[in-house]
C-alpha cells in the first residue's frame, strides 16, 4: 500500500504535533508516523502528570548547544505567549507554580487532547502502532513501514533523544541523520539525578527523602532549588540542572545555607559554644537529621572564631563528587544530538539535503529544568511547520 502527502513527521510527540498542525493549517497534506499504541506518551508523564507545558521567563540562556545562538530564531519566532494563547483558547485551565514554571491545573491529558484537537482540525492523517523500516530519498522521500510506504518531499525527524527507554526512546533519529551524512554532536543523560560513591553514600544515602534549598554549583553553572538526598545520590531541582552541565569525576558545589549565616550566633560571646548550640543553630537551616549528619562529620574540634569560620565554609562549600549519573533510564532529556551546524536556525531544515528536517529533542538544543524543552519543542516544531 502506497500514501502520497505534502510531507511526513517521524514522531508523535510534543514537536512532531505542533509541527504538524502549522504545516496543516498551511493546506499542507501531512502523516504523522508513531511506533507506540498512542500519541504523546511523555506529554503524558511530564511535570507529575500536570505538563509543565512552557516558562513565562523563557531566554535563549536556558538552553545548552554546541551553537548557544541557534536556538535564538526560533524562540523568538514562537514564544510561551503564542502557546499560552493556544492553551487559553481551548480553555484549559492552568497555573504558574514557581520560577515561571506553568502547569495544567488538572492533567497532561489536557495538552495532549488540545494538540490531537488541533491535528484533526488541520487534516492531519496519525498513523499509529507504525514502526518505521527504512527511510530513502529518490526525488522525494519514501518511508516504508512494514508492507506500507509512505511517499513525500519532505520528511520532518522528531523522534525524541534517548531519555526514558521504557517510553519507546530509541537512536532512529540519529541513524537517520548519520545515513544522509548529517554530524551528530555527543549524546549524554541530561536533567538527571546523581550517584554518590560507596564512601559518600554510606555518609548521607540513609537520609534518603531529605531535602533542602541549596544552590548547586559546576563551573561558572549556579541552580537555587530543592536538592533531594536518594537512596543512591542526589536529586531534586538543583541537582537535575547542574548534572545538565557536570563533566563525571569533577566535583560539584553545594551551598546548603544560602545568603544564611548559621554559626553567627555561635560566634556571639554571650552565647553557649557546644555540639548542642551548634546543632541548633543548623537545625534552623537544614532538616534536623541532615544538620545533626553534617556536624557528626563535620565536627569542630574546638569554639575558636578561626573553626568555626571553617565550619561556615564547609556549609556553604560542600565539594562532592558523584560517580555517575542515573543514565537515560531517568534522564529527562537527552543532551547533545543533531548538529545544529547542519541545520537552518529558521527552518529546521538540513542545510545539504533538501526536504529533511530536524526538530526537538533530536537536536542539539536542550533546555533547564521548568518547561523549556516543552517550549523548544512548540517553537521548533512551528518553524518547521510554517516551512513545509
Amino acid at each position: 500500500m502506497t500514501h502520497n502527502f505534502d510531507a511526513i513527521v517521524l514522531g508523535a510527540g510534543a514537536a512532531g504535533l505542533m509541527c504538524a498542525v502549522e504545516a496543516g493549517r498551511r493546506g499542507r497534506r501531512v502523516a504523522v508516523l508513531e511506533r507506540a499504541e498512542r500519541a504523546g506518551k511523555k506529554i503524558l508523564i511530564s511535570g507529575g502528570g500536570r505538563c509543565n507545558f512552557t516558562n513565562i521567563y523563557c531566554q535563549p540562556e536556558n538552553f545548552i548547544s554546541h551553537n548557544p545562538h541557534f536556538a535564538k530564531s526560533a524562540l523568538a519566532r514562537y514564544t510561551p505567549s503564542h502557546f499560552i494563547a493556544w492553551v487559553e483558547k481551548h480553555h484549559i485551565p492552568y497555573h504558574e507554580k514557581t520560577l515561571g514554571q506553568l502547569f495544567c491545573d488538572r492533567s497532561a491529558h489536557d495538552i495532549l487532547s488540545m494538540l490531537e484537537c488541533e491535528c484533526r482540525a488541520a487534516g492531519v492523517q496519525l498513523f499509529l502502532n507504525t514502526a518505521i523500516d527504512e527511510v530513502r530519498r529518490n526525488t522525494g522521500f519514501v518511508v516504508r513501514a512494514g508492507k506500507t510506504e509512505f511517499h513525500a518531499p519532505a520528511v520532518v525527524v522528531a523522534t525524541g533523544g534517548l531519555s526514558i527507554p521504557k517510553m519507546g526512546a530509541t537512536d532512529f533519529g540519529y541513524e537517520v541523520a548519520r545515513q544522509f551524512g548529517l554530524a551528530i554532536r555527543p549524546t549524554r543523560a541530561a536533567l538527571v539525578p546523581l550517584v554518590l560513591g560507596v564512601e559518600d553514600r554510606s555518609r548521607y544515602c540513609d537520609l534518603a527523602g531529605v531535602s533542602a534549598d541549596v544552590v548547586a554549583c559546576f563551573g561558572k553553572h549556579r541552580f537555587r532549588e530543592k536538592m533531594l538526598i536518594t537512596h543512591r545520590g542526589l536529586s531534586g531541582p538543583a541537582i537535575l540542572q547542574i548534572s545538565s552541565y557536570w563533566n563525571k569525576a569533577q566535583p560539584i558545589i553545594i551551598d546548603l545555607a544560602p545568603q544564611r549565616d548559621v554559626t553567627a550566633a555561635l560566634r556571639d560571646l554571650n552565647s553557649p559554644m557546644n555540639l548542642t548550640a551548634a546543632k541548633g543553630a543548623f537545625r534552623a537551616v537544614l532538616a534536623n537529621r541532615l544538620a545533626d549528619r553534617w556536624l557528626e562529620l563535620h565536627a569542630p574540634t574546638n569554639w575558636k572564631n578561626s573553626t568555626l569560620g571553617a565550619l561556615e565554609h564547609q556549609a556553604h562549600q560542600w565539594a562532592i563528587t558523584p560517580v555517575d549519573t542515573e543514565g537515560y533510564d531517568k534522564a529527562e532529556v537527552t543532551a547533545g544530538g543533531v548538529d545544529t551546524d547542519e541545520l537552518s536556525a529558521k527552518t529546521m531544515e538540513s542545510r545539504n539535503v533538501r526536504g529533511l528536517f530536524f526538530i526537538g529533542e533530536v537536536v542539539d538544543v536542550t533546555g533547564h529544568l521548568g518547561g523549556f524543552n516543552f517550549q523548544w519543542a512548540w517553537a521548533s516544531g512551528a518553524c518547521a511547520g510554517w516551512a513545509l
